[in-house]
């Protein structure tokens, strides 16, 4: 894995060698990485704020965006940032459950009713909290970008009730949660990472997938999957994510000027997302797409069990998961 991640950086060091020269012309470099596509917004977020940080900092700071899993796969960039090879990487909560398991709190499904809610619980003390239990093993959390809710597609058939999934072969995030919830249903949840997922769907090795629209559309897996149904049965907040040795490094006004940029960067992502989201089931389907609402409280009802399954001792604490299932904007 981690021969991986470091053959990663140096191709993308070679791919990038025009740039050398600003970035040898300021006193800090921001190397950070996503596993999307350039037109996900998780890019276009992570644009704006490279124009906003390196303008207000006169050009002290030069940040480097790279797309499409060209720095590895999340995990990989996770073990980046405490071996000191990447300094910023904006990835889903699915690999930081190792680090502490309060964030499996917002991968619970159906915890969040609507995305105002969600967004308000994510930005509260709630998941500072998580952000910052980080910081012992060498991360500093800076805020959350967003995903959105995840929907499933797959080339069968609609997905109208729980039932419907029984058999299916879904592929899901390494993310135990998500993994149970759809065994709560009866599918075959089939770990993998984002990388591999389109040739996958394209060889009929899996049946379905689940991930918000805004992928579905900018991963092009309308191409692959015939059908959409419209289950949000997770939120995807989307942590931002640097070194904590690169961090506290910064002196204090870059520090600030960093903060600020990406909390201003993070409004102006979901504001993308919003817009995006408001298209998307038209495009989807002038692209061929079948998309169908369902009535979500079966599946509420199907997973109840995970709920069950992942309170208490060792897992997530009671008192957190009312907190946020509980939680008003």
């Amino acid at each position: 894995m981690k021969k991986r991640f470091f053959a990663g950086v140096l191709l993308t060091l070679v791919l990038t060698a025009g740039a050398v020269g600003r970035a040898l012309a300021a006193e800090f470099t921001i190397r950070v990485g996503h596993v999307l596509a350039p037109t996900h917004p998780y890019q276009l977020g992570l644009e704006r704020f490279k124009e906003l940080l390196e303008k207000r900092t006169d050009g002290r700071v030069v940040v480097e965006v790279f797309h499409s899993s060209q720095l590895g796969n999340e995990r990989d960039m996770v073990e980046g940032l405490q071996l000191g090879a990447l300094e910023m990487t904006l990835i889903s909560t699915a690999p930081l459950a190792s680090f502490t398991s309060d964030f499996l709190a917002f991968d619970l499904p159906f915890v969040f009713s609507d995305v105002k809610t969600a967004r308000a619980c994510v930005d509260s003390e709630i998941g500072q909290s998580m952000l910052d239990k980080m910081s012992s093993q060498g991360i500093v959390g800076l805020c959350y970008f967003e995903n959105g809710f995840r929907s499933v597609t797959n080339s069968k058939k609609p997905i109208t009730k729980p039932e419907d999934l029984a058999g299916m072969k879904i592929r899901t995030m390494e993310n135990p949660i998500h993994m149970d919830s759809f065994r709560a249903m009866k599918a075959d949840p089939t770990p993998m990472a984002f990388g591999e997922l389109f040739t996958a769907l394209q060889q009929k090795t899996i049946d379905a997938q689940e991930n918000p629209l805004a992928i579905v559309e900018t991963s092009a897996f309308y191409e692959v999957q015939k059908y959409l149904s419209l289950t949000e049965h997770f939120y995807a907040p989307s942590p931002v994510l640097m070194a904590k040795a690169y961090h506290d490094s910064l002196p204090a006004d870059l520090r600030k000027a960093l903060k600020d940029c990406l909390l201003e960067t993070r409004d102006y992502q979901r504001q993308l997302l919003d817009e995006m989201n408001l298209r998307l089931i038209t495009d989807l389907k002038a692209k061929g797409m079948v998309i169908n609402e369902v009535d979500k409280a079966p599946f509420i009802a199907a997973v109840r069990t995970v709920y069950e399954q992942y309170t208490g001792a060792g897992k997530i604490p009671a008192e957190l998961i009312q907190r946020v299932k509980g939680f008003k904007k």
